[in-house]
C-alpha cells in the first residue's frame, strides 16, 4: 500500500433512492442493499492505498443508529447531518467536503449520481490526482461524462457490492455476450 489515502464520499440518501425508486421500485429487501464493505475493500484493491469513508447521512429527522453502529464497524465515518427542511444538507456537506479536499494531496472518489457535484469534482482532477466516480452507471448524470480525467466505477457490476442481482438493463459489451443469460 502506498502512504497515499483515497477519500471516499458516500451520498447515502441518493444510493439509496435510485436503488430503492428507480432500479427496485420499493424497498430494498436486506439482500438487495449494498454490501459497504465490499465497496472500501474493491477500492483499496484497485488503488493500492488505503481508503477512508466518509458516509453522508441526513439526520434532520431521526439518527439511525443501528446503521451507524453498522457504518462505524464497516470502517466508515459516519457523517450525520440535520438542517432545515429545504437545505439539501447532505449535497451541501459533500460539496464542501470536495471543496475542502482540492488543498489536500489524496485522491477522491464520489458515491453518487447527482449533477450539483460536477464542478467541484471537476476542479479536483488534473495534477496527478486520482478521481472517481461510483454508482449505477446508466443513472449517473451525464454531464460527469465530460470531465476528462474522472474513473468511473458501476456499484454492482465492478464492486459487487450486491448479494443479489439487481433488475438492471444494461448495454453489454459484445465481448461479455453470454447468449446463456437470455435463454434460460
Amino acid at each position: 500500500m502506498s502512504e497515499r489515502i483515497t477519500w471516499t464520499l458516500v451520498d447515502g440518501e441518493n444510493i439509496d433512492a435510485t436503488l430503492g425508486g428507480s432500479i427496485l421500485g420499493r424497498r430494498p429487501q436486506p439482500d438487495e442493499r449494498p454490501r459497504w464493505d465490499r465497496l472500501l475493500t474493491f477500492l483499496e484493491e484497485r488503488w493500492h492505498q488505503d481508503v477512508r469513508g466518509l458516509f453522508f447521512l441526513n439526520a434532520t429527522t431521526h439518527l439511525p443508529m443501528p446503521f451507524v453502529q453498522a457504518l462505524l464497524a464497516l470502517g466508515y465515518t459516519p457523517v450525520p447531518l440535520s438542517g432545515p427542511a429545504e437545505a439539501k444538507v447532505v449535497d451541501l456537506a459533500i460539496q464542501r467536503t470536495l471543496q475542502a479536499l482540492q488543498g489536500r494531496d489524496a485522491d477522491v472518489v464520489l458515491v453518487s449520481h447527482d449533477r450539483d457535484f460536477v464542478d467541484d469534482l471537476a476542479a479536483l482532477t488534473g495534477a496527478g490526482r486520482r478521481v472517481g466516480m461510483l454508482g449505477f452507471h446508466e443513472f449517473r448524470s451525464g454531464e460527469f461524462a465530460s470531465v476528462p480525467g474522472i474513473e468511473f466505477f458501476d456499484l454492482e457490476y465492478d464492486v459487487h457490492a450486491f448479494d443479489a442481482v439487481l433488475p438492471r438493463v444494461r448495454v453489454i459489451p459484445i465481448e461479455e455476450f453470454d447468449p446463456a443469460q437470455f435463454l434460460g
